[in-house]
């Protein structure tokens, strides 16, 4: 009877054998990315631009990092951060996603942050630039690796750049909250150590939309005015300050003027000065194929948002291309990128011992002018000046830049406010 069996169902085992991967090509492994952007309200052409950076590297790589075959799913955060841990929570306990990224505000990165260590999942800050996410916190957060930047990592630099210029006394407009205190301290220390001074802050709320109240106590003795808006502030803030007739030289951080809000600016915008670790107009060829390709897609330049998802799809790419496209876990991931070195669209990034980019920082000043053999004249974030491999703590002494508190509303203290 046995070899009655065996010869009745023996080509079906043998058959069997093969369909399951003996003699066939094995069942690619699935990498599910959760992503995090705000789809909804004020920060929706924010979040469009991240997803629309991602979505470029997936449709360009064929949905596959290393032979995984990726599943990306979005969730719409809505810029708050309760909305983010609640969505974050939901991509790994109901789809248990790999991994999550975005955010945008500086208040949902250090809200989503916990998230990945209570649930061991890996969380990587594209956009959110909290300083103390990669500082003074990093050890809560094992799960935890920032692509894009910490808020005062452009802003020492463009503090040593702005007194060279020659500017003595300089009167601060931020966003008052948590990314607009670490631009506007990181600037301080600089600008300060320099020889320059800050001689007013004035802070008003996120999501201000009249600036009337504001603009007329701007002291008229200062060099020059520093502002950091986000979001539609970058849209109003320059348009009513110059109805109002400044003709103070306006600098600021890099999202007063970014690629996400220059198409709708007008002459007001023109001689803008920021720093960033992304400008459009950086004239490389990596970048220029990116800025092409981004175009024919989406008919928009991109902005930093853009190209931080895209970087941030390319880093997670190259960590599959070294495991042949199979997950590694979550802790072996994260030790992986921090220890990749690649060439983004934004030029050369790796990562220090805190998991943060070392990269490129631009001066970038804003001019009408003709770019990549596009006909018309746009306005573009022109690079002035590169400082290469700029990491979070600048030229500073890591342990003691560590042992001062994380910049605020009150630190560094304006000694020179009247």
């Amino acid at each position: 009877m046995t070899r009655t069996w065996l010869r009745r169902y023996a080509p079906l085992i043998f058959a069997g054998a093969l369909a399951a991967g003996a003699g066939s090509p094995a069942v690619a492994e699935e990498l599910r990315i959760g992503f995090l952007a705000a789809m909804t309200g004020p920060f929706a052409a924010v979040g469009r631009d991240m997803v629309d950076g991602f979505q470029l590297y997936l449709d360009q790589h064929p949905n596959a990092f290393g032979g995984a075959t990726v599943k990306f799913i979005l969730e719409d955060e809505q810029a708050k951060p309760d909305v983010g841990v609640t969505k974050a929570r939901k991509l790994v306990l109901q789809d248990h996603v790999h991994m999550f990224i975005g955010g945008i505000l500086a208040p949902t990165g250090y809200a989503l942050a916990p998230v990945s260590t209570a649930e061991k999942t890996v969380y990587i800050a594209s956009i959110p630039a909290a300083d103390d996410l990669t500082q003074r916190q990093l050890d809560k957060y094992p799960y935890f690796i920032r692509s894009g930047w910490t808020s005062s990592q452009p802003s020492h630099p463009f503090g040593e750049w702005a007194c060279q210029q020659g500017y003595k006394k300089i009167a601060v407009v931020a966003a008052d909250y948590a990314f607009g205190y670490e631009v506007v301290g990181g600037f301080q220390r600089a600008f300060e150590e320099c020889g320059g001074r800050i001689i007013q802050k004035i802070w008003p709320p996120l999501g201000t939309k009249d600036f009337g109240p504001y603009i007329p106590n701007i002291k008229s003795d200062a060099d020059a005015i520093f502002t950091l808006m986000v979001g539609p502030m970058s849209l109003q803030f320059p348009k009513q300050l110059a109805a109002a007739g400044n003709k103070l030289p306006v600098i600021g951080g890099g999202t007063s003027y970014d690629e996400f809000v220059l198409p709708a600016m007008g002459d007001e915008a023109i001689n803008g000065v920021s720093p960033l670790q992304y400008s459009a107009a950086l004239e490389t060829p990596a970048n220029e194929a990116f800025v092409k390709a981004y175009r024919a897609k989406y008919n928009k330049v991109p902005s930093y948002f853009s190209e931080s998802n895209y970087t941030t799809a390319l880093l997670i790419d190259k960590v599959m291309e070294k495991t042949g496209g199979k997950w590694p876990g979550a802790e072996e991931f994260i030790k992986m990128m921090a220890a990749l070195k690649i060439d983004a669209p934004r030029g050369p990034v790796s990562f220090d011992e805190m998991r943060n980019p070392v990269q490129n920082i631009y001066i970038r000043k804003v001019e009408r002018r003709k770019m990549f053999g596009y006909d018309k004249a746009e306005l573009w974030n022109t690079v002035i000046k590169t400082y290469p491999a700029v990491s979070q703590f600048w030229k500073y002494d890591k342990a003691a830049f560590l042992k001062q508190p994380v910049y605020s509303r009150e630190y560094p203290p304006c000694k020179f406010c009247e």
